[in-house]
């Protein structure tokens, strides 16, 4: 058998989810164009189209928008979960712990009997995980500062609400758009890391929160969600424009990662990097004069990094330009990750429901190259160099 390191190229399912086109730098969800989607959807219609593969009408879209303003408060409980931790818990540690805790409330894992879904308990629990991820990041961000949570509001959109909860201020409409759009983008991405653990946790019938606190766990790593934060850490660590050509050299000729460049899956530039680069520089020129120091050297980083690296089919991802934006929103870069996470959840809880509908538990192989036959000797047996 052929060991293939991190199952790269390996198809593990067959999905009507999502598609990547790395050559041509397409992603599309249900067949439909990301452009078009995040120019012109929400997220919650975008959520509903990767859990039932059709764009909603307006009756549907409307009655699933009040389904999740309704399901966004949490209960005391969950409050003293999260009062109990230590305020030094990262984000996505608190995250992965809570929503793992919310298959007390829900919990069913007998939705499958017999081959046929309790559709009314995966609907309601999809709904509830999706309102519930937004409101408990919002929530930390003042718990772990010693603050009461701000509550939710059943007047806003999913992305309106998040930013209230976060600021305590109403939130700006051009913010909210872009986050909206932010969402969207991070919404789904075929079979990456924690997608793979949803189907893997999910193939074994486990209740559906603990399917979803094992995908947080899987994106909370650097080399998976957490790659956006380290893109902040490296553009404040370069300072000015002028500084970037001399550090991204000194990087390369050490074989030092570049964050927020490359991916896996793309050999052109991320289709989401592209779209967040045109709405933020839009947004960000309407706002000020002149753009930010930081997405100045940003856009100085790109350009040497094509230079360089272009050749190799290395260009900026979507968690290059994400975190700058959430900066300049001003998120504190412990949530960035979390955001993700939130956004995510709409194509975890996808392909939750898609492993269901013809599930196999997860049981690869592998390829030992440990000892052969050995003989077992009593300890009293055995000495130096036995």
């Amino acid at each position: 058998m052929e060991y293939i390191p991190g199952l790269a190229g390996i198809p593990v399912t067959e999905s009507k989810i999502s598609c990547i086109d790395g050559q041509k730098g397409i992603l599309s969800y249900r067949g439909y164009d990301i452009q078009e989607l995040a120019e012109f959807s929400s997220f919650e219609e975008t959520t509903l189209l990767l859990l039932f593969g059709d764009l909603p009408t307006a009756e549907e879209l409307a009655r699933f928008d009040e389904q999740l303003r309704e399901n966004r408060r949490v209960k005391y409980n969950i409050r003293e979960i999260m009062k109990n931790l230590p305020p030094t818990t990262h984000p996505m540690h608190m995250l992965q712990v809570v929503v793992a805790s919310l298959a007390s409330f829900y919990p069913s894992t007998e939705y499958m009997k017999g081959g046929t879904e309790n559709e009314g308990y995966i609907n309601d629990v999809t709904v509830k995980i999706i309102a519930h991820m937004g409101t408990l990041v919002a929530m930390w961000e003042h718990m772990r500062n010693g603050y009461d949570p701000i509550e939710p509001r059943k007047d806003l959109t999913y992305a309106e609400n998040f930013l209230y909860m976060v600021t305590g201020e109403e939130p700006d409409a051009n913010w909210a758009r872009l986050l909206d759009a932010i969402l969207i983008l991070h919404a789904e991405h075929t079979i990456n890391a924690s997608t793979f653990t949803t189907m893997v946790t999910g193939s074994t019938l486990a209740n559906p929160c603990s399917v979803i606190s094992s995908a947080i766990a899987s994106l909370s790593g650097p080399l998976h969600g957490g790659a956006n934060q380290k893109v902040i850490e490296m553009l404040e660590e370069i300072g000015a424009p002028e500084n970037a050509r001399a550090y991204i050299e000194e990087r390369l000729a050490n074989k030092k990662v570049i964050w927020g460049m490359g991916h896996r899956e793309y050999k052109t530039k991320d289709p989401r990097a592209t779209i967040l680069q045109k709405l933020s520089s839009a947004l960000l020129k309407e706002k000020s004069e002149e753009l930010s120091t930081i997405f100045q050297t940003a856009l100085e980083v790109e350009k040497i990094c094509e230079e360089l690296l272009g050749h190799k089919g290395v260009y900026p991802n979507v968690d290059f330009y994400s975190g700058i934006l959430y900066k300049e929103m001003g998120f504190d870069v412990g949530i960035f990750t979390p955001i993700f996470a939130v956004a995510r959840s709409a194509g975890w809880m996808a392909h939750w429901r898609e492993q269901l509908q013809d599930n196999k538990i997860f049981r690869p192989t592998q390829v030992y190259k440990g000892s052969g036959s050995l003989c077992y000797l009593p300890v009293e047996k055995r000495g130096d160099g036995a």
